[in-house]
């Protein structure tokens, strides 16, 4: 067996895909939050 094929077959299935899923989107959430709450803010006032 090929080491792809081990490492297929330990994270292949649909739970580590799912946990895999709502990580990455709880880091885009908590980046879009970041962007909208401090860098942006930071931009306006800083343009006046």
């Amino acid at each position: 067996m090929a080491e792809s094929d081990a490492v297929t077959g330990r994270f292949g299935s649909q739970a580590w895909r799912a946990g895999a899923a709502t990580g990455v989107g709880y880091l885009l959430v908590l980046a879009a939050m970041f962007l909208v709450l401090f860098v942006v803010p930071y931009l306006v006032f800083g343009a006046l």
